[in-house]
């Protein structure tokens, strides 16, 4: 993901018993290399470390405090591969996907399909993720019009995607209830970005709009051709969560590289804040 500026300043632990570990865990460069313990560790843990809300890190590099668990089923919305254990967020994160999926249903579709947010105390992924580690990301399938289904229904649905890998241009499912649900959920004022293929970015830029500011966090990455990636800012007070830069100044419709699957992934970072030793192996 792109670069990530670091900030130094802790905040209060969620109890005084987990902010007296993190202190003596803190080294001196505020940092904890997962050498012996990698994403398999996070992943195994299946429950939130309770206290405060805290979010430690940086969306590629974070671990999680009190997060909360998104309902299976909402308004407007349905969660799937629920088996994954990846439904937990920042209670941020809840609100804002429980908002979108009542803006999605007072636009007459859905439910949206929402899929991978974080493990229950953040952290590396094993697999499919190299951030969402910190508790606020989210992805929206593009995938619509599904009836509402049992949960056994919900696992290893096809995730069509909707880029032909050879023009680099959307092909015929594309309509303009994605544009829509893009623009609904870009309209948040908690939303930092929203990745998706430059062929998305390149219908939404050609598309009327009556207020087309939201545009300029619509930003282009690879492999977000079959769902849209939502990721907020950092809540309000939260000194331990490290933003990103403010995407460029305008709506970032000029120069539009297409932006196809890699061949390669790269791996989710095994350095975490020295504090996210205590999140791990907390109770």
């Amino acid at each position: 993901m792109p670069c990530l500026r670091l900030l130094k300043s802790p905040c209060r632990a969620g109890s005084s018993l987990l902010k007296a570990i993190a202190m003596t865990l803190l080294g001196a460069s505020g940092f904890w290399s997962l050498a012996a313990a990698g994403a398999d560790s996070w992943a195994e843990v299946a429950e939130p470390l309770p206290g405060e809300p805290r979010v430690i890190g940086h969306y590629g590099g974070a671990c999680l405090v009190g997060a909360e668990k998104l309902p299976d089923d909402g308004v407007g919305y349905q969660a799937v591969d629920l088996n994954r254990n990846r439904h937990y967020g920042h209670p941020a994160l809840i609100d804002y996907v429980q908002d979108l999926g009542h803006r999605v249903d007072e636009a007459g579709f859905g439910p949206i399909l929402v899929g991978d947010m974080a493990q229950p105390r953040g952290g590396p992924m094993p697999y499919g993720h190299v951030s969402h580690q910190s508790g606020l990301d989210v992805d929206i399938w593009f995938r619509l019009g599904l009836p509402r289904l049992e949960f056994n229904e919900r696992e290893g649905l096809e995730q069509p995607i909707l880029v032909d890998q050879e023009s680099q241009g959307l092909d015929a499912r594309w309509t303009d209830r994605h544009a829509q649900l893009i623009r609904l959920a870009a309209g948040d004022p908690r939303v930092a970005r929203i990745f998706v293929d430059a062929a998305v970015k390149r219908d939404l830029c050609q598309r009327e709009w009556d207020d087309r500011s939201w545009l300029r966090r619509i930003r282009p990455w690879h492999s977000h051709d079959d769902h849209l990636h939502v990721r907020l800012h950092c809540p309000p007070g939260a000194t331990e969560c490290v933003e990103q830069p403010e995407p460029p100044p305008g709506e970032g419709c000029q120069g539009l590289r297409p932006t196809p699957r890699p061949e390669v992934y790269p791996s989710p970072s095994r350095k975490l804040p020295q504090a996210c030793r205590a999140v791990l192996t907390g109770p």
